[in-house]
């Protein structure tokens, strides 16, 4: 795990983007308490920008965390005002203060700060907390300072007997997106809603993806436009791309018009590609370095937990600006080649320049063989100006090599297997 950092001592400490500009503070951060003793996730911090206005950023997008700082891995954040959903628990706000027993002695202490550290799955948690054992009123002694494990307290779990989605939510928290749709599956249809309505909206993106794209339209019709457009803005700009494709033309643009322009803009020019092409299979957010950048500095962009293992195997070295479209591209570096360089040396000298790149009308199988050919993972997809426009993973690419329906059939075979075991 890495380094504990206790939640009360990151209010009112600065957020920057990666480029060094302040964003806003930090005010608060958001948890989710589980059924049973385990340490809760952290799913994001409330930023405080301009004039008192509070978003949210998940914790995906913290890249480090100092004892003066917080600093994010993109300065694109999504502007809307934070709310706090139901099933949601404000650490500052609402879990220091409260009233704990400790399961050992059976005595009442109150919440003074919460610790939290990053796990082997790079999501934060929340796993120690330090508390104030209470006293009689009639003594003068603040009582005892202690620091204990969660796990160790009673009155945080949420009760099994609860009939709303927060015991369903909660144990799902721990699964694979792939898992909760498969899950979200196998509800009734008014149960399925009430699940998805609940998850936030990081986590509900990742499960939508994982759902056939009937399914996809079909739940995310349920939700009130506003609702629908953060999701979206959070899902995969591909992925959302293809969701909107599913939908009238009407209904496309009245998202897209919810939607955060910056987030917008890469959507948009996504659904101009023909499907089963490049351009319509790619996302246009690889991970792209500037020549200046250092081995160490691709390295930290390459262990963002919210990269696939396909898009984190390589990174695309171009010129400004970084954002695609870029400046021109220069050449690939593998993972492997930046494992084996000292920390200090320039991305640029490292280039492979020798596969090439596709352009964005390059049909699928054209895409498939030169993936074959170069025993590649993703390939990098540029303009007639050699610009990079962006970079299609080979899960993508199975995603449409595979028969139509194939998660179903993957569900019936299960089934079948269970039934002859």
């Amino acid at each position: 795990m890495s380094a504990r950092v206790f939640v009360a001592r990151l209010a009112g400490i600065d957020v920057f983007d990666p480029g060094g500009e302040q964003l806003g503070k930090v005010r608060d951060a958001v948890t989710m308490l589980r059924v049973d003793r385990q340490p809760p996730r952290v799913l994001g911090l409330v930023v405080e920008v301009a004039q008192r206005h509070r978003i949210f950023v998940p914790m995906g997008r913290v890249t480090r965390i100092e004892p003066a700082q917080v600093v994010l891995s993109s300065g694109t954040v999504n502007m809307k005002r934070f709310e706090r959903r139901a099933n949601e628990l404000l650490v500052l706000t609402e879990l220091l203060d409260r009233t704990v027993t400790i399961r050992e002695t059976s005595a009442a202490a109150s919440v003074v700060d919460a610790g939290m550290e990053e796990n082997r799955n790079r999501d934060w948690v929340i796993t120690r907390l330090a508390v104030r054992v209470q006293t009689a009123r009639l003594t003068r002694r603040r009582g005892q300072l202690s620091q204990l494990d969660w796990n160790e307290f009673d009155g945080l779990a949420l009760q099994e007997s609860r009939q709303g989605t927060d015991t369903v939510v909660a144990m799902l928290s721990d699964l694979r997106a792939a898992d909760v749709a498969t899950a979200l599956l196998e509800m009734p249809e008014k149960r399925r809603l009430e699940v998805a309505a609940a998850l936030d909206d990081d986590r509900l993106a990742d499960v939508l993806q994982e759902l056939p794209e009937d399914e996809q339209v079909s739940l995310l019709a349920q939700f009130a436009d506003e609702r629908a457009a953060d999701v979206l803005e959070a899902m995969d700009d591909d992925d959302a791309a293809d969701l909107l494709g599913e939908m009238t033309q009407d209904d496309q643009e009245r998202l897209l018009q919810l939607m955060e322009p910056a987030e917008a803009a890469p959507v948009r020019r996504l659904m101009t590609y023909e499907d089963y092409t490049a351009g319509g299979l790619m996302t246009s957010e690889p991970i792209i370095c500037l020549p200046d950048a250092t081995v160490a500095e691709a390295l930290a962009r390459v262990r963002h937990p919210e990269l696939s293992p396909a898009v984190a195997s390589q990174i695309y070295v171009v010129r400004p600006p970084a954002g695609t479209p870029t400046g021109r591209f220069l050449g690939t570096v593998h993972i492997q080649r930046l494992l084996r360089e000292p920390p200090s040396s320039l991305v640029s000298g490292l280039c492979d320049r020798g596969i090439g790149s596709l352009r964005p009308s390059a049909p699928l199988d054209e895409v498939t063989r030169h993936m074959a050919t170069y025993n590649l993972v993703a390939v990098p997809i540029t303009d007639e100006n050699d610009r990079l426009v962006g970079a299609v993973a080979v899960d993508d690419v199975l995603d449409h090599l595979l028969p139509e329906g194939w998660r179903e059939r993957d569900e019936d075979d299960d089934e079948q297997e269970a039934t002859h075991a």
